[in-house]
């Protein structure tokens, strides 16, 4: 915080990542419900990886936006959850929606992991 009390402005990266996470959140909520759907062909393992990226997801921009001291680590478990998902999707590649959402992941996990290794 500076002198007035105030928080310095967001860095153009910070920014980025913040805005990767919010539609990779999206991204996560649409295919959740998408192989809802589907049914029996969801498996399970897609749905937990695609709720832990997107409650992680939030949980990080949410943590940048208000630069918790614990943002730094929360970008790093954040980006892990992400290629998670990423890999996860992958296991339907005919599915236009999980490959949607695995690009969404792994630019997010990007990111993250860029903030993780950037002082915050």
């Amino acid at each position: 915080m500076t002198q007035s009390g105030m928080m310095p402005p967001m860095t153009k990266q910070m920014q980025d990542c913040v805005e990767a996470c919010m539609n990779c959140h999206t991204v996560c909520e649409e295919t959740m419900s998408s192989c809802l759907q589907m049914g029996g062909q969801a498996q399970m393992q897609i749905m937990r990886a695609l709720m832990d990226c997107s409650e992680m997801t939030r949980m990080c921009a949410d943590m940048m936006m208000r630069r918790s001291p614990l943002a730094a680590e929360m970008c790093a478990m954040c980006a892990r959850a992400c290629d998670m998902c990423a890999e996860a999707c992958m296991s339907m590649p005919d599915d236009p929606q999980t490959m949607r959402c695995a690009e969404a992941c792994r630019r997010c996990a990007e990111m993250c992991r860029a903030m993780a290794g950037a002082s915050m």
